[in-house]
């Protein structure tokens, strides 16, 4: 069933021939933030964080802040996590705090399926003091004020010990801001999402895992990134990623402690934008607690 998710989705992203919004390039790490059904999934409490720096040399380019803790509750079958986003491009900043809630049923000896719900506010300020105006005296620059909105998401997540597959709806309202009758400077689009990746032993001290995220964005082409790791004697990961029509990744990964890793990527473009900046530079570390002081079971990929 998973095999053929994947297949499916693959033949999705081939179709797919433009990149949307950027997107996170290690996205494999960073399920918790587009997918609520991965909370707690990994079995132990979860604190990640992320630092991007997209576009380096553009000015306005995007800047992404990525914080989020998820663990599994007392409560037999449930998650939980709490995340928060930060996104500053060109004159708009843009928070989101969110809450994620998920509840886990075994479909098999090895597969589980979770079920996930998002609660999410965000507030949306445009800095009208870094606009170049022709008219400095334009009434509607000084109308321009902080903006929060509310939204809900929802995620389909299974998994097993070497693989997984999902599907999500982050944000299920679109918002609007700043809008009249006849502009909108800002519009929150319907999303859809879908993950997957396996697990494959090449020998006991050599896995490797090919993994997809596919991105849907209502009116808009489709996304997809597909990346490829390898990880070596449970410590070193080395990758490349590619994202369609749009950029490749290096992807770099060392597990410090049992419980700490840290990773780093690099993109660089692939279109006519390569003249003009220098490449995205992304940075995230992962720390995770288990009261019973044991290895973690689950591949350290996701």
């Amino acid at each position: 069933m998973v095999q053929k998710m994947l297949f499916f989705c693959l033949f999705v992203c081939y179709l797919g021939f433009a990149q949307q919004d950027a997107q996170y390039t290690q996205y494999m790490y960073n399920t918790i933030n587009i997918n609520p059904a991965y909370a707690g999934s990994r079995g132990v409490m979860s604190v990640f964080g992320l630092y991007r720096n997209q576009w380096v040399g553009m000015d306005g380019a995007p800047v992404t802040d990525a914080f989020s803790v998820n663990t599994p509750l007392g409560i037999r079958s449930f998650g939980m996590g709490v995340s928060f986003v930060g996104d500053r491009i060109g004159p708009s900043v843009s928070y989101n705090s969110a809450i994620d809630l998920s509840y886990t049923i075994s479909l098999s000896d090895s597969y589980k399926m979770a079920f996930g719900l998002k609660g999410s506010v965000q507030n949306f300020t445009l800095e009208a003091s870094k606009l170049n105006p022709s008219n400095n005296y334009d009434p509607s620059l000084f109308s321009i004020r902080n903006t929060y909105s509310t939204n809900i998401g929802s995620g389909l997540y299974i998994h097993s010990a070497k693989n997984y597959v999902g599907i999500s709806i982050p944000n299920i309202f679109q918002t609007k801001r700043y809008s009249d009758n006849e502009m909108v400077v800002y519009q929150e689009k319907y999303t859809f999402y879908g993950i997957g990746g396996f697990v494959f032993d090449i020998t006991p001290d050599i896995k490797y895992k090919p993994a997809f995220l596919v991105k849907i964005v209502q009116g808009a082409p489709i996304q997809c990134d597909v990346s490829s790791n390898v990880l070596l004697y449970e410590k070193f990961v080395l990758g490349a990623a590619w994202r369609w029509n749009a950029t490749m990744s290096f992807l770099t990964g060392f597990q410090v402690t049992d419980g700490l890793y840290i990773g780093y990527g690099y993109d660089l473009e692939t279109t006519k934008l390569n003249n003009y900046n220098s490449g995205s530079h992304e940075i995230f570390m992962r720390w995770e607690w288990n009261k019973k002081q044991s290895r973690i079971v689950s591949p350290r990929f996701f």
